[in-house]
């Protein structure tokens, strides 16, 4: 099978856990003997333009003619059976869906930007849903959601709005991949077609031997951006609260709030902050963490963080906004209330003590890495998503030429 993989790769100077996975998906299909072939693009080509790139960004992001122009020649080239795009904000823009017509297009949706300008959606530290349920850009316009700017958020709403209008999500792609069942209601809920969404979560390549949980030193892991949407404040003033009996907590990220969290906490020797760190030296600390903490206060998508805790054994206590609960909830994961920094220190005082919980937390994660979140049986999934969507397009393969 012939597969053009298409993506917009994030800014260099934040790790994107969309680049990583298209990078996995690209390696997966490769070493199971597929052609593989890839148009991509960086933001980092317009940010070092300065305001004409962000211009530039702007102008493309509802609608890139030269973009559309590169995909019809690479499909005339390459000839593919599929083509399935990750990212298409800002350089790509969803032009690019018509101009493939004739290939099975699917498109993975690693966030809400087909419904949502501001891709996540939360306005204040609360999460915000008014365009999805009204089914238009408006509110966002309004409030300013992309950036706190309306100037920024009007490019965004226009290519929410122009899409819809054109019909590109109901007639233009023949599969969605929505990373959990949570995101595809909401997607539905937006007026998204509900017999093409599909779900597939990330996964874990390979198979790590997890470190026994009884040798692992007292660490608790925050790694992500250091932002309101990600709770991290929450979990610094929860670990405050909790005081001198407070395990180790490493804070592991950049983000504007890590200044003012290190200040705040610099204090409390129970709390390190150390920045951005490579993938294994992340995924080091993963391994041997007593728990990973996810305090979000947005919709996540499926978080690189949890996949990696999974295949290390690593227990999971996150907030119960959107997918989080159902997708650690299988491995007996801690559920807290987000936005709540007292009860999520009470919450994790408590389990922590529990030493024997903690433990069993370890061995049921692995298990649902196991049976949920390996690379055959991901595979497994994405090559029954790409086999629907050629029969969407009129372009059936046999089971074989998958």
């Amino acid at each position: 099978m012939r597969v053009l993989l298409v993506h917009n790769h994030y800014g260099s100077a934040a790790p994107s856990g969309e680049n990583a996975v298209f990078e996995l998906e690209r390696a997966m299909l490769e070493r199971r003997g597929h052609e593989v072939q890839t148009l991509e693009r960086h933001s980092d080509d317009i940010r070092k333009k300065g305001v004409r790139g962000t211009l530039l960004g702007a102008i493309s992001t509802p609608w890139n003619p030269f973009a559309a122009r590169r995909i019809r020649s690479a499909i005339a080239s390459f000839q593919p059976d599929v083509m399935h795009a990750h990212n298409t904000f800002p350089l790509l823009s969803p032009g690019i869906f018509s101009a493939a017509r004739g290939v099975a297009r699917v498109l993975t949706l690693h966030n809400y930007r087909l419904v949502c300008p501001a891709a996540i959606p939360m306005r204040n530290g609360e999460v915000c849903t008014e365009c999805i349920d009204q089914r238009g850009v408006r509110p966002s316009v309004v409030h300013g959601c992309y950036r706190g700017s309306r100037l920024a958020t009007l490019p965004l709403a226009a290519n929410v709005a122009l899409h819809r209008a054109l019909g590109t999500w109901t007639q233009e792609v023949e599969a969605f991949i929505a990373l959990s069942s949570f995101q595809k209601e909401m997607l539905i809920h937006a007026g998204l077609p509900d017999e093409k969404i599909e779900v597939k979560a990330n996964f874990y390549p390979g198979d790590p031997l997890p470190t026994p949980f009884v040798k692992r030193p007292e660490k608790v892991v925050f790694l992500g951006r250091m932002s309101e949407e990600k709770g991290a404040a929450d979990l610094v003033e929860a670990w405050l609260r909790w005081g001198k009996a407070a395990p180790a907590l490493k804070m592991i990220g950049e983000g504007p709030l890590r200044k003012m969290l290190s200040n705040k906490a610099e204090r409390a020797r129970n709390i390190s902050f150390t920045g951005h760190v490579s993938g294994e030296e992340a995924q080091s600390e993963i391994a041997s963490a007593r728990l990973v903490v996810m305090p979000s206060r947005c919709f996540e998508g499926f978080p690189m963080v949890l996949r990696e805790a999974f295949a290390f054994g690593t227990p999971a206590a996150v907030s119960n906004l959107g997918p989080l609960p159902d997708i650690v909830k299988p491995a007996e994961g801690l559920v807290f209330p987000a936005g709540d920094p007292k009860t999520l220190a009470d919450s994790m005082q408590a389990l922590w003590a529990d030493s024997a919980r903690l433990e069993n937390m370890s061995r049921f994660s692995r298990q649902v890495f196991e049976e949920r979140y390996t690379e055959d049986a991901n595979y497994e999934e994405l090559l029954r998503i790409y086999e629907r969507a050629t029969e969407r397009a009129g372009r059936p393969l046999a089971r074989g030429a998958l």
